[in-house]
């Protein structure tokens, strides 16, 4: 069962989110966190199919703050309005939405009554990095084509919970290079690389790789299994 929520966040602002609920007792929580294009059908599929393996999920929209109600496609056009977006909610003052994002982590952790991870696609990914090393209430973090987290700032993080990480070895916005000096800064960090281009777990993007999406896809279960039950 899914259905549309809204969080409130500490400052009492509120945030709307996507919620889909297993069949039965939830074996934990996860938060998904959207890429450049809003809570689209993309995101909500990818809370369904985390349902579906018996976690109570929750995506909140990271763009609310700036935008409501965004659901973006992939062309170019929508690509630079959700550029624009994420500029904007880059810009916040701090502490932005990472308290929207903690008020997701709490409420996944009330309601699931277990332990609970967060994934990241893009941007999301880079949200789901200052996440594992800012919040609470996490068991595992894990990132795909993180945009930004291989930045002279972000390697200087440290994350509070276990962390795996994805990259495309093609990536455009991601240089490799970046990615290896990441690696190597934060050995502690599980990191894949794949023979692929950003984007490669959207089966909605140009860039999808169904090869390296199922390959992730099961380190991450793995991942969340090994961490959160």
């Amino acid at each position: 069962m899914s259905r549309w929520i809204t969080l409130n966040s500490r400052d009492g602002r509120d945030v709307a989110a996507y919620v889909a609920e297993p069949q039965g007792r939830p074996k934990g929580g996860v938060v998904v966190l959207q890429e450049i294009f809003g809570v689209n059908g993309h995101i909500r599929s990818v809370a369904d199919s985390w349902a579906a393996e018996g976690y109570w999920v929750i995506a909140p929209s990271t763009f609310h703050r700036v935008q409501p109600g965004v659901e973006l496609g992939y062309v170019d056009s929508d690509m630079q309005t959700g550029f624009g977006f994420k500029t904007a909610v880059e810009a916040l003052p701090a502490p932005g939405v990472m308290d929207d994002i903690q008020a997701a982590i709490d409420q996944a952790v009330a309601t699931s009554a277990g332990k609970v991870g967060i994934v990241g696609y893009c941007w999301g990914g880079l949200l789901a990095w200052r996440s594992a090393c800012q919040l609470q209430g996490l068991s595992a973090a894990v990132t795909y084509y993180g945009g930004g987290m291989t930045t002279a700032d972000e390697l200087g993080r440290q994350a509070r919970c276990p962390v795996l990480a994805h990259f495309a070895e093609q990536d455009h916005w991601i240089a490799l290079d970046t990615v290896l000096a990441f690696k190597a800064r934060h050995p502690e960090v599980e990191v894949h690389t794949y023979n692929a281009h950003h984007g490669f777990n959207c089966d909605q993007r140009g860039s999808y790789d169904a090869r390296a999406a199922q390959q992730a896809l099961e380190r991450t279960r793995a991942f969340f299994k090994a961490h959160l039950g």
